[in-house]
């Protein structure tokens, strides 16, 4: 019996902040604390997580809409974790609105809300190749 996406769930995923995720590393600031953008793909992680054992085979979600806020720098060394809970399902079941968070060792670092959309994976790669002029 398959189970649809439904308001409540809830994904988390954890990290520990290496060079990789510095701004200065990944050219979207100059200091060496995690970046927003890797902030960011952590939430995304997060909620594509909260989804996923639910989904169709052959379905995925994919990431279309974030309004984030980053509030505090976290240096490399430390700990993050991000949590995600699924706020709202549209009619068709397809869109899904995500509450985001993230937390380092000495608490709140960002949070705001995300969302993504339910796809065919085939689908949904053949076109992005098409669309790359590799279809």
């Amino acid at each position: 019996m398959e189970i649809m996406p439904k308001a409540g769930m809830t994904g988390q995923w954890e990290t520990t902040v290496e060079e990789g995720l510095l701004a200065a590393q990944v050219g979207s600031g100059e200091v060496r604390v995690l970046a927003t953008p890797m902030m960011i793909m952590g939430m995304e992680r997060a909620a594509m997580e909260a989804v996923r054992p639910c989904l169709p085979e052959g379905m995925t979600s994919v990431g279309t809409r974030v309004d984030i806020s980053h509030m505090a720098p976290t240096p490399c060394g430390m700990k993050v974790r991000f949590e995600a809970k699924l706020t709202a399902v549209s009619a068709n079941g397809r869109g899904l609105t995500f509450s985001v968070a993230a937390y380092d060792e000495v608490g709140t670092i960002g949070e705001g809300t995300h969302e993504r959309v339910v796809v065919d994976r085939e689908k949904f790669q053949s076109r992005a190749q098409t669309r790359g002029g590799q279809g």
